[in-house]
């Protein structure tokens, strides 16, 4: 039934920025990306060459793995506890709101998460029967994180603190299935670095560099209170309880000194990681891989405690109101009205709308003969990947150089398809430009100082189409326009884009 509702929402729901992007990554298949491995446009692109141009093509293969990953969690905890046990933590994670609603999305994090959870069934399995098949499929599984994302190296943290610490772990090392599933490990890593050495370690640049102040952050501290809302509060002081659980079992070997090291590592580490790191961009979803082994470990766990049942069953029960709670915000995101209703409530979902009536009105303007023979130019990354996926493709979209093509690691990427502004005067000065703008793509306080520059970047703007939904929340405009000769960024406040 669960799966039926993901399938639902995953057709009806229009890709927000990021996806679209994706998508944009899926039609220039690679080695890499400026932002990622390649692993999330491979994916796009295997699901729209099995179903055709879509949404739900596009994320097809995102629900297969959201919908294995709760009987991954089964196969594991059946396993090492017994099938009781199996079928509870499998319910747990489908209750779970970041797991329940995984692959609904064409997001990194889906084979992430899920090589993390076949990661470990590998390991478990592995350190047990040293069979070189289990060694093998771990190190799979860990290639298939690295394809994923960078953040793979939080899982060879956590398997190197289980070899190094453990007392099981250590002799382990002479184990020839280790070094063959490390062997395999290096062949995931091996395409994101011939992208970084061919285009001078952008990613790496972005992932470690640009997009990390590395300096200490206060507000960090409010970490733990994050993960207690999208965890949900009770359900979290759970997780946390397993965690420390496991801790006291630890001497008592298998699974509890594996399931230590792969939880404590990925949630202590992204917290202390996060008090340095990024602090502006959505990452609630970090520590996920080191509550995967909680979930395996809390029913066997909870069977045994003292915790009084009414607290097990409030948990539990807030849980799968959590869980609901973000459906039913998905839903109502994707239905006529929906997104009017969740505005009144101050919970208006600004990334999952707008973008079709925008790429309905260019579509129209396009149709235009007026417009037949311009340039498609949009303001931003994110509105020029929407565009680009309502038209499939079927004519080129450029960028300017608005800052967040570089805030997301999306600059050098652009420059390498020459679709930024670089490669939009590339095809001639005084080519007719039809310009989209979305004033409300930076927040208020930094709009004015965009806005002014965009008539120094296409020349002679001219309004042809605006367009103010969901009261005004969502703001597009068109104008015509020609491309500029030459590079020569300038302020101007009475620039016709800075208009109300």
């Amino acid at each position: 039934m669960l799966l039926v509702v993901k399938i639902v929402l995953a057709a009806q729901l229009a890709p927000f920025g990021d996806e679209a992007w994706y998508w944009q990554e899926s039609r220039h298949l690679a080695w890499g990306y400026s932002d990622l491995p390649p692993l999330t446009a491979w994916l796009i692109a295997a699901g729209e060459w099995m179903f055709g141009h879509g949404v739900l093509a596009m994320r097809a293969p995102f629900l297969g793995m959201g919908a294995l990953l709760p009987l991954l969690v089964v196969r594991i905890a059946a396993r090492v506890f017994d099938a009781r046990a199996g079928w509870c933590a499998g319910l747990l994670v489908l209750a779970m709101p970041l797991l329940g609603t995984l692959g609904i999305f064409a997001l990194p994090d889906v084979p992430l998460t899920f090589a993390s959870v076949l990661a470990l069934d590998a390991i478990e399995r592995a350190a047990r029967t040293r069979r070189l098949y289990d060694w093998a499929l771990l190190g799979i599984a860990l290639a298939l994180a690295w394809l994923a994302h960078y953040r793979a190296a939080m899982l060879l943290a956590a398997g190197l603190a289980f070899f190094a610490v453990t007392p099981r772990g250590r002799t382990l090392w002479r184990d020839p299935g280790l070094w063959l599933a490390l062997a395999i490990v290096c062949l995931g890593i091996v395409p994101s670095l011939v992208f970084n050495a061919t285009h001078h370690w952008v990613a790496l640049d972005f992932q470690l560099v640009q997009r990390n102040p590395w300096a200490f952050h206060a507000d960090a501290l409010v970490q733990p209170l994050e993960q207690a809302l999208v965890c949900t509060p009770l359900f979290y002081g759970l997780l946390l309880w397993a965690l420390w659980r496991t801790w006291k079992r630890r001497l008592e070997s298998m699974p509890w000194d594996l399931f230590l090291c792969c939880a404590a590592v990925p949630i202590i580490a992204y917290f202390l990681f996060g008090l340095f790191a990024d602090d502006t961009r959505f990452r609630a979803h970090w520590p996920l891989p080191g509550y995967l082994p909680l979930l395996v470990a809390l029913p066997a766990l909870l069977r045994e405690s003292r915790i009084a049942q009414w607290f097990r069953i409030a948990a539990v029960t807030v849980l799968a109101l959590g869980s609901v709670s973000a459906f039913i915000y998905l839903g109502m995101a994707a239905i006529p009205g929906g997104a009017d209703a969740l505005a009144r409530m101050k919970a208006f979902p600004q990334q999952f709308v707008g973008w079709r009536e925008a790429a309905a009105q260019t579509q129209a303007l396009l149709a235009q003969p007026r417009f037949s023979d311009s340039i498609l130019v949009a303001d931003n990354f994110m509105l020029a990947a929407e565009l680009d996926f309502a038209l499939d493709a079927s004519r080129p979209v450029y960028t300017l150089d608005h800052p967040l093509n570089a805030k997301h690691g999306r600059a050098p990427q652009l420059a390498i398809w020459q679709r930024d502004e670089t490669g939009l005067r590339a095809l001639g000065a005084g080519r007719s430009v039809l310009l989209v703008v979305e004033p409300g793509a930076r927040r208020e306080r930094e709009r004015a100082a965009w806005l002014d520059t965009v008539c120094s970047r296409v020349d002679g703007l001219e309004p042809v189409a605006r367009l103010d939904a969901y009261d005004g929340r969502k703001r597009y405009r068109w104008y015509a326009g020609t491309v500029s000769a030459e590079s020569r960024i300038a302020s101007n406040p009475d620039c016709i884009a800075a208009q109300p």
